[in-house]
């Protein structure tokens, strides 16, 4: 079912999802999303999105399934999501099917690896509190450009990146650990030593655990390459053409300032104890935690939506 719903009228698609937990246990609540960066890689249409990407689909029985799923496991795992779709969207704060499948996981005693680029997360704060304190819980904030204006051209319907900053701080004083995505780095937009040491200041402060960052670069492919080559002529005229001069249709396209930047990463991250692994990251957020008994609270009556 479709009709219009939420920020900025788009058109919603409800739809009754067949499953909801992935065989690495990741789930997304939402495919498509209204936060505009202009670099998405969920846009492609290896994805077989078959609607516009910012009229958002919905699973209305997602926490049906995550109840249903999460009773039936065996042992105590983290529970993945916003990998493909950000779990705090602007139709969360009217449908709040993050904040429900959050109380789902508390209740069942799972533990949680949240990603976003949102500072809606905090609304969920004594969730992901009370996550943390009988399991585990880590949250995954991206950062990609330190300059306040270029971060609302390149990302521009979501949190800033000083907006993130604070969050990232606010979880720190929660004692609720935090993983940094330090990607995408446009080549010749934000691939600056300027840009790197600013994002890179702000997770020393914050405290972080991990950055996961592959290299100094992006991917491009067919659906996001195309958005990604019209707002570079909206935004910055001639950069497409430079682009294509000396990336052609490469799916991996690499700063050329990429052994320097990476250089600089890996020498910050060493000097303060953050990990710069991305396999040693993606362990720990996979490794749960299981901080004693807990008296297990009745399960939620979830009511779905008419």
């Amino acid at each position: 079912m479709s009709h219009l719903l939420g920020w900025g009228a788009r058109v919603i698609h409800e739809v009754q999802a067949k499953g909801i937990l992935s065989a690495q246990n990741g789930m997304n609540l939402y495919r498509g999303c209204t936060h505009g960066c202009i670099y998405c890689d969920s846009r492609s249409t290896c994805y077989q999105m078959n609607h516009d990407f910012e009229d958002v689909e919905v699973k209305v029985n997602a926490p049906e399934l995550l109840e249903q799923a999460l009773r039936r496991k065996r042992n105590k795992c983290m529970i993945g999501t916003g990998a493909m779709s950000d779990p705090y969207i602007h139709l969360e704060e009217e449908l709040q099917m993050t904040r429900t499948c959050l109380r789902i996981i508390r209740d069942y005693g799972f533990g949680l690896a949240i990603q976003t680029k949102s500072a809606r997360i905090l609304r969920d704060i004594d969730l992901l509190q009370s996550i943390h304190d009988q399991a585990k819980c880590v949250v995954q904030i991206t950062l990609t450009t330190f300059d306040e204006d270029l971060c609302r051209i390149v990302e521009p319907n979501v949190s800033s990146t000083r907006e993130r900053f604070e969050v990232l701080k606010v979880l720190r004083d929660h004692g609720i650990p935090t993983i940094v995505w330090l990607c995408p780095i446009l080549p010749f937009i934000n691939d600056t030593e300027e840009n790197l040491h600013g994002l890179l200041d702000y997770c020393i402060e914050a405290e972080v655990r991990g950055i996961i960052c592959f290299d100094m670069g992006m991917t491009l492919r067919e659906g996001n390459r195309e958005y990604f080559y019209q707002k570079l002529d909206e935004h910055f005229p001639g950069m497409k053409e430079r682009y294509l001069g000396r990336y052609g249709t490469r799916y991996n396209v690499v700063s050329p300032k990429h052994e320097k930047l990476m250089r600089i990463f890996r020498d910050v991250c060493h000097r303060h104890s953050i990990m710069d692994n991305a396999h040693e990251c993606f362990a720990y957020l996979r490794q749960f935690e299981d901080k004693g008994p807990k008296q297990m609270s009745l399960p939620l009556e979830v009511p779905l939506r008419s």
